[in-house]
Formats: structure tokens, C-alpha cells, sequence
């Protein structure tokens, strides 16, 4: 897409355009579907808000000064990159922990009580 075809689009409208098929779900709540949605359409809003202040800081830092144009036009060099590949990764991981948590704790349950009860009672 070009910029002069970027121009004429209308984003809010895209926005709300509605994807074919059903709309997954993962829990047996469709709120928390949503929910989750929700979190994760933030975390994606806040991931690019940080990556924008990251270039205004940037080009701050080697310019003194900036316009609207200079940050629409900033293409990061491959050390910045990866910097904000890392920050992202790491960004996103503290997001998802709670969920990382569950899944850990699917894979590797905790012994059920009894079984703590039962090895104290043999001690």
C-alpha cells in the first residue's frame, strides 16, 4: 500500500470491519473472550506507543529537536531493532505471565493435598 493509497482508507471504518468465520473462543465464558481480546488489543496499542516514544527519544537525543515528519519517516538501524525487539519480547512477556502461569501449571499440576498429607503422616 502507498502512502497516497494509505490517505484514502478509512481506518475506523477497517477498524470495525468484523473478520469471516466465527470468532474463536478459548474459555467457556465468552466475557472472558472478550476480555482477553481486550487486553490483548491494549497491549498491542501500548507495544506501538512505546516503540513511537522510543524514536522521539531517539531522535531527540540526536538531534536537539524533531517534527511530525522526521518521527512519521524514522526507520530504526539494526541495533535499534533489536533493542526494540528485545524491549517488545520482553514487554509482552510480563503481559502474558498470568497466562504462561496457567499453562506451566497444566503441564506440571501440583499433587493433590493428599498426597502432601499422606507423606507428612508417614514421617
Amino acid at each position: 500500500m502507498t502512502a497516497k493509497d494509505s490517505e484514502s482508507v478509512d481506518w475506523i471504518a477497517r477498524a470495525a470491519a468484523r473478520a469471516k468465520g466465527r470468532r474463536p473462543a478459548y474459555f467457556d465464558d465468552p466475557a472472558i473472550d472478550r476480555l482477553v481480546s481486550l487486553a490483548m488489543a491494549l497491549t498491542a496499542e501500548v507495544s506501538v506507543l512505546r516503540e513511537r516514544l522510543d524514536t522521539v527519544e531517539r531522535l531527540l537525543e540526536a538531534k536537539g529537536g524533531l517534527n511530525r515528519a522526521e518521527i512519521e519517516a524514522y526507520v530504526p538501524d539494526s541495533a535499534a531493532g533489536e533493542e526494540r525487539g528485545e524491549a517488545t519480547r520482553a514487554y509482552v512477556a510480563r503481559v502474558m505471565r498470568g497466562f504462561q502461569q496457567d499453562v506451566e501449571a497444566m503441564a506440571n499440576p501440583d499433587p493433590p493435598i493428599t498426597d502432601w498429607v499422606e507423606k507428612l503422616a508417614k514421617e
